[in-house]
């Protein structure tokens, strides 16, 4: 088997690459990066992206029909990964994250690859109330990442017909947990990063904002799910990926945490604007067929690993904001430095 992973040289692709590597040992894996994170390492240790046979740096956007050839999956991470960053970078957000996708489908459809596999998002849920949302529910973007991850998904079920390319839409929970390049721009692993460093846990909104939690270990296993599921003649599956257990809101997130450092405060922004991203979330049908592949990962278990992989890591005294764990402060240095331009291209 050959795999293909875009988007190797994140907060996922770096833990992917050993999962993938245990489930197919015989398997030929390549990663294609731009790099933009590739020196936003956490651990001193072997990086797990150097589980890849073959690392490509290359912008998803000049993959051609000849690089694609010969792959049997292709796992489409790359992407504007976050509503701060698509903010800031939106037209690139849409070039990256829907329409270079959607070029690369095409490729994989046009090439005879046998499956597609795309990180989707369950933030296309946006503002969805109190009632668990499934995959047939409507859907509510409310950033411009989450909606070029439904755009991505409508495009491909309203225009590629093939039969012989199979596309599962991966709609992620909230990633958390460590990986060789944290993030530290997700909820729980800020709270926990605040909690260690500060004994201080800052809660932007009112704390009601519920959103489901996955771990990234959770998330690179229901990657190898999908490139393990039979094929489908035609098949466009979009799934909610996380657990029914997993979904909590800001506030019960930050009292997880404490409940692991007793002595943090936790500070609560009156004065904030209400967060319409929010949304509880059912994985019913990936409890039914993703079978073992379902989250294992508990809570206290993720935030146990995070405040040790935390603590064996250097970040300023006063505020971690503007630390390379942050990826849009990080891509706003290189933006400032002239390293990159608004289009997230290399100078």
């Amino acid at each position: 088997m050959k795999l293909l992973v875009t988007g190797n040289l994140g907060y996922i692709g770096s833990e992917l690459g050993k999962q993938i590597k245990g489930h197919f040992l015989n398997a030929e894996l390549v990663g294609c990066d731009l790099g933009l994170f590739k020196q936003c390492l956490t651990a001193n240790s072997r990086a797990g992206d150097t589980f890849y046979d073959i690392q490509y740096y290359m912008d998803v956007r000049d993959i051609t029909k000849d690089f694609i050839k010969g792959y049997d999956a292709v796992v489409c991470l790359a992407a504007v990964s976050n509503d701060p960053i698509s903010k800031d970078f939106e037209k690139a957000t849409h070039s990256i994250n829907l329409q270079s996708s959607f070029q690369l489908a095409q490729l994989c459809v046009d090439e005879g690859v046998s499956k597609f596999v795309f990180a989707s998002s369950c933030s296309m849920y946006g503002s969805g109330g109190s009632k668990a949302k499934i995959e047939s529910d409507k859907t509510d973007p409310l950033t411009a990442y989450a909606k070029s991850k439904i755009g991505f998904e409508n495009k491909i079920k309203e225009t590629i017909h093939s039969q012989n390319t199979d596309f599962i839409f991966l709609r992620f929970s909230t990633a958390c947990g460590i990986s060789d390049r944290l993030r530290l721009d997700l909820v729980l692993n800020d709270f926990v990063a605040g909690a260690v460093k500060y004994k201080k846990i800052k809660i932007l909104s009112d704390g009601s904002p519920l959103r489901p939690l996955i771990d990234v270990k959770d998330m690179c296993q229901a990657i190898i799910w999908a490139i393990k599921k039979p094929k489908e003649k035609k098949s466009r599956l979009s799934i909610n990926i996380g657990s029914n257990k997993l979904n909590y809101s800001v506030l019960e997130l930050a009292h997880k945490v404490k409940e692991h450092i007793p002595d943090t405060d936790i500070i609560i922004n009156d004065n904030a604007q209400p967060d319409k991203r929010s949304y509880k979330v059912d994985f019913s049908l990936y409890k039914r067929i993703g079978g073992d592949y379902y989250p294992k990962m508990t809570i206290d278990k993720t935030i146990d690993e995070l405040i040790n992989q935390i603590k064996s890591i250097d970040l300023p005294p006063e505020d971690f904001s503007n630390s390379k764990f942050i990826r849009l402060n990080h891509l706003r240095s290189l933006l400032k430095s002239k390293c990159i331009n608004k289009e997230l291209r290399w100078i």
